[in-house]
């Protein structure tokens, strides 16, 4: 995916951490300028980037931002709040099939593969060479960690998280910010709020709206 450099708006990072770090080098191997990073928690420069705690005043007319925090909840808070216009991150070693789509503000990273079919909703996460396979429906702001894989006709809902190496049987419904475990083989439907871990994954407890 390459970016247009004549464009008139400036680009910004709202996340400063290890996440904002992997973006930030993706969009920079593909040429973009990134402005500032902006967070308040840390300090120095971002892979030569300037941190900044808060966005310049003069940065709201044109310009684009994109929310690289990898808690969902936190990301979600952030772009509501921040409520501007987004743009992806998508590295150039995803292989993302012409029949898939992709919501705004997500960040799809480095041999990511979506198959034909796939619907990734808005400000999601696909981490490293996380697979998702034909007629997938990715609700906003899941984070899918690196290595995953959901088989075929699988839906997740809205900021669940599916942890590295987990591996969801076709078919299967994830609910709404469910967390499945790192390693977990899901072979049936998990409910909203639900933790799951193992092989086969069962549920070890809810968390709390």
């Amino acid at each position: 995916m390459a970016f247009n450099s004549n464009t008139m708006s400036r680009f910004f990072i709202f996340g400063g951490g290890g996440h904002a770090k992997v973006v930030l080098d993706c969009l920079q191997e593909q040429g973009m300028k990134i402005e500032a990073v902006i967070d308040s928690k840390f300090s120095g420069d971002l892979l030569g980037v300037s941190r900044l705690p808060e966005a310049p005043p003069d940065s709201w007319n044109s310009d684009k931002i994109i929310v690289a925090i990898g808690d969902n909840k936190v990301r979600k808070n952030v772009v509501k709040t921040v409520g501007r216009s987004f743009f992806n991150a998508i590295h150039t070693t995803a292989c993302i099939s012409k029949n898939a789509t992709v919501g705004t503000g997500c960040m799809i990273l480095h041999r990511v593969v979506l198959q034909a079919g796939v619907s990734i909703g808005h400000h999601v996460i696909i981490n490293t060479a996380a697979q998702v396979d034909h007629d997938c429906k990715v609700g906003d702001y899941v984070h899918l960690a690196p290595g995953s894989i959901l088989c075929g006709t699988i839906e997740v809902g809205e900021g669940s998280l599916i942890g590295a190496g987990a591996v969801i049987k076709p078919g299967v419904k994830i609910g709404a910010w469910a967390t499945i475990g790192s390693g977990a083989v899901v072979i049936k439907d998990i409910p909203d709020y639900a933790v799951a871990v193992g092989n086969p994954a069962r549920i070890v407890k809810y968390i709390e709206p």
